[in-house]
């Protein structure tokens, strides 16, 4: 997958496979691959999997693959990608870090797939690149790594990165890659194997229009929506809501009640507290820190609030979400 590629054919592809990796990332990036040797009639790719102790590695929906070797006896490859999914951190180790900074110092093309760009940032080598990851890790991934530049893309390319989104995404992203190195047409052809319609383009958005999650398209509804999720560190007032989308506070209350049978205060409160429980799984910024991120003045308000809506405190659902990584 490499743009530059100048090596003997086939070209060799790495994954390192993390525990709970994403498959669907997985084979929507390997896929392509295949299909391409097909119809080029010959092996243009051969992919190299990869664990760190050379065992089988179970996925998040624990199906359980084979691999090639472990980071011991892996050669040099001139393209890795990361594959990861749930809680990617649990499973970063020093050795892991060192072989990983050893491909990139020998001129390897490293990548990260769903949630791999995280262990990449992690170790130090996504510093200076432009990346993407799952749309749901992004705002625990910004507050964790506020000195990189992440997005909402479906995928990132540059000359010594990559980074997916993950899903579907990882299809798209391998596609534009072989489009890039061996042509449109052999790209458009794979698609319409894989019956993937359309070849969506990198700044294509992650996630469905909101007007499509909510269930509607009431134009006001959107809008407020939509400014919410803009202003979650600092809330704005439902008064200060109503008035910015043109509608009177008792019309704003009842579009509300009457598409998503809630009241605008509890669905302000319940993205707040969505985005708190994300950031404390995802990220060690302290309670108070996280409270502060979401809206709230104080951390006894923040821990009352979650309370409410989680049964537990932030305290517990971080020791239940977050296993600290091994040496």
């Amino acid at each position: 997958m490499r743009l530059d590629y100048a090596g003997p054919y086939p070209e060799p592809v790495g994954f390192l496979l993390v525990p709970r990796f994403s498959m669907m990332a997985f084979f929507s990036a390997v896929e392509p691959l295949r299909i391409a040797n097909r119809l080029a009639g010959r092996e243009l790719y051969r992919w190299l999997l990869i664990s760190e102790d050379g065992q089988p590695v179970t996925a998040s929906n624990d199906m359980t693959l084979l691999v090639d070797c472990g980071l011991a006896d892996a050669p040099s490859l001139p393209t890795l990608a990361v594959c990861a999914g749930f809680e990617p951190e649990r499973d970063r180790s020093r050795r892991l870090a060192q072989w990983l900074h050893r491909q990139a110092s020998e001129g390897c093309l490293l990548g990260g797939i769903d949630t791999g760009p995280l262990i990449l940032a992690e170790v130090g080598l996504l510093d200076g690149h432009r990346l993407t990851l799952h749309w749901e890790s992004l705002p625990a991934f910004r507050e964790r790594f506020p000195g990189l530049e992440a997005v909402e893309s479906l995928f990132e390319i540059d000359a010594r990165r990559f980074t997916c989104a993950g899903g579907a995404a990882a299809m798209d992203m391998t596609l534009s890659m072989i489009a890039s190195r061996h042509g449109q047409g052999l790209a458009d052809d794979i698609s319409e194997q894989l019956i993937h319609a359309r070849l969506r383009p990198r700044q294509d958005h992650q996630r469905l229009p909101l007007a499509k999650r909510l269930g509607t398209h009431r134009r006001p509804l959107v809008d407020a929506v939509a400014l919410m999720e803009q202003h979650l560190e600092q809330p704005l007032s439902i008064t200060e809501l109503s008035e910015r989308i043109g509608l009177s506070l008792r019309q704003l209350q009842r579009l509300f009640l009457d598409e998503l049978g809630k009241r605008p205060r509890d669905y302000y409160l319940e993205l707040r507290l969505d985005r708190a429980r994300h950031l404390l799984e995802e990220t060690d910024h302290d309670i108070l820190s996280i409270g502060l991120a979401c809206g709230f003045g104080s951390a006894s308000s923040f821990s009352r609030a979650y309370r409410q809506r989680y049964a537990q405190a932030p305290s517990d659902a971080r020791r239940a979400g977050r296993v600290p990584p091994e040496d």
